[in-house]
């Protein structure tokens, strides 16, 4: 997978949902809803510079191919299920959708972990 293309899309994206949300959420959301769609975002962009991070470690031979894919698949799969979750869940007030949260807050923690043993592992 290419991920800096993905981590760009990722970034583009952020910067498009954020946008949403403070222009066309405005004043349909009720405070906790905004402040839920809000942390969405904030590790939506978090973690998508992270993947452009992981792709830049891969470019320079910093990690191989293998660590990059892994580490920047989790950060991926975190967005997908923490921002996701959050986002649906601000969107719709389903609060049941918050179970999906934690699943993504597991693979970012995996994520950023998994590249550390790599760190540590090439290092030794």
């Amino acid at each position: 997978m290419n991920w800096t293309a993905t981590g760009a899309l990722l970034m583009a994206l952020a910067v498009a949902i954020g946008a949403f949300g403070a222009h066309g959420l405005k004043g349909r959301l009720d405070a906790y809803s905004m402040s839920v769609y809000e942390k969405a975002v904030f590790y939506h962009f978090v973690h998508a510079l992270g993947i452009l991070f992981v792709a830049l470690l891969a470019r320079t031979g910093a990690i191989n191919a293998t660590t990059q894919n892994r580490g920047a698949g989790l950060l991926l799969m975190g967005i997908v299920l923490f921002s996701g979750s959050l986002y649906a869940l601000a969107i719709s007030g389903v609060r049941v959708l918050g179970a999906v949260t934690p699943f993504g807050g597991l693979a970012f923690i995996a994520g950023w972990l998994y590249l550390v043993y790599a760190a540590v592992r090439k290092t030794l």
